[in-house]
């Protein structure tokens, strides 16, 4: 009998995981299956071009996943129930009555906007975390007459490259960036000067020490009491995960990430997985990782490793998750390289403009050839499965 392996969700982590997957392990041994509600991969980290009325290339997974072995099922995950093993999922037909069934489960539905509880923002505010998200964005922004104002929320990586890039894409409209703090407070002095240069030569009006708490069709309202006119309000303020797993039987945290070891193993069920946003796994000096595709991705190694050791009785190797630089594009011609320590805590040096520019579409179109050839430049088929999975072994556990 085939062991069966079922991916949610096929952004970066789910997508990479499912091709490693299949890669490690003998066809007639297992069944991949990997769930997605959209039939090609987005690539998120460009949604804010998508927005501004660039086209990004397509990339279906019939491809990707061509002659690999990776089922692709089109729906969309409703509920999991981890104590019988199962995946409520719905179709183009409608919701499926049987459940999918899984053997060993990876957990990768990722993350959404985060509204904050602040009134108006889902009514009002526009994202730029989904494909669905931008592309409403992108229609509003086109409507724009010259001279109207746009409010970006959030001084964060999303937010600082949604306000330049419309800012460059339209230099028409009056784009204003609201933050709580500073722009790039957690960056080097390098990094905040020249963050500071390019929102000027945007022409961008930045709001400092400016919590928005309430969003109106045309404007928005601060803590202080003010009124910053918007026609549209761009909400960037963090990532809220899926819901699913807090319903379920999972150990979670209060944000309802997924606790795993350093192996990406629930903490909780050792035939669950979870990567990328949806985790709450610890790195380098005992920080939780960043939802970020740069930890997501090595999460995504870590987890499909495991399970195929585990599977083929093989010790389980174990992958150094850490950080090196943050990339920020800041429009077409602009950007930030910020070097930092392997907790991803800021050092001095930086590379900025059109270089930074240049190495942050690199390090792009790197994450998506891995994942759009997911067993490319791998180690042929050559493990078969000889047991299920081994219990737990607490010593691998990490508290989160």
């Amino acid at each position: 009998m085939q062991h069966r392996i079922v991916v949610l969700g096929a952004g970066y982590t789910g997508a990479v995981a499912a091709g490693r997957l299949a890669k490690r392990l003998h066809g007639d041994d297992v069944r991949i299956t990997l769930v997605n509600p959209e039939s090609d991969f987005v690539e998120r980290v460009r949604l804010h071009q998508l927005a501004t009325g660039q086209d990004l290339k397509p990339r279906p997974f019939s491809e990707m996943f061509a002659g690999t072995g990776v089922e692709l099922k089109l729906a969309t995950v409703t509920a999991v129930d981890v104590d019988r093993k199962s995946v409520a999922i719905t179709t183009a037909d409608g919701p499926q009555q049987e459940g999918l069934g899984y053997d060993t489960l990876v957990y990768a539905l990722g993350s959404g906007w985060d509204a904050g509880g602040v009134p108006g923002v889902t009514e009002h505010a526009h994202d730029v975390s989904s494909r669905p998200g931008a592309l409403r964005l992108r229609d509003r922004l086109a409507a724009l007459r010259a001279g109207r104002p746009v409010v970006v929320v959030g001084g964060g990586l999303t937010g600082l490259e949604a306000a330049t890039e419309i800012a460059e894409a339209r230099p028409d409209l009056s784009v204003a960036l609201a933050v709580r703090g500073t722009p790039g407070d957690w960056l080097s002095r390098k990094g905040r000067t020249h963050l500071r240069k390019v929102t000027d030569r945007l022409g961008i009006t930045v709001h400092e020490d400016t919590a928005v708490t309430r969003v109106e069709a045309d404007a928005v309202t601060t803590a202080d009491g003010r009124t910053i006119p918007a026609d549209v309000t761009v909400w960037t303020t963090g990532f809220a995960v899926h819901p699913i797993a807090r319903a379920t039987a999972l150990e979670v945290t209060d944000h309802g990430r997924i606790v795993v070891d350093a192996t990406m193993r629930s903490a909780s069920h050792e035939d669950v997985y979870a990567v990328g946003d949806a985790a709450m796994a610890i790195g380098p000096g005992g920080k939780p990782l960043r939802m970020s595709c740069a930890s997501g991705v090595p999460m995504a190694w870590q987890a499909a490793d495991a399970v195929a050791a585990r599977l083929t009785g093989v010790k389980v190797p174990r992958i150094r998750i850490r950080y090196f630089q943050q990339c920020v594009s800041l429009g077409r011609n602009d950007g930030l390289i910020q070097l930092v320590t392997a907790d991803d805590r800021a050092v001095e040096r930086a590379l900025t403009g059109r270089w930074a520019a240049r190495y942050k579409e690199l390090i792009c179109k790197s994450a998506t050839w891995g994942v759009t050839h997911p067993t490319t430049g791998m180690p042929s088929r050559q493990r078969r499965v000889t047991q299920p999975q081994a219990p737990m072994d607490a010593s691998a556990r990490i508290a989160a």
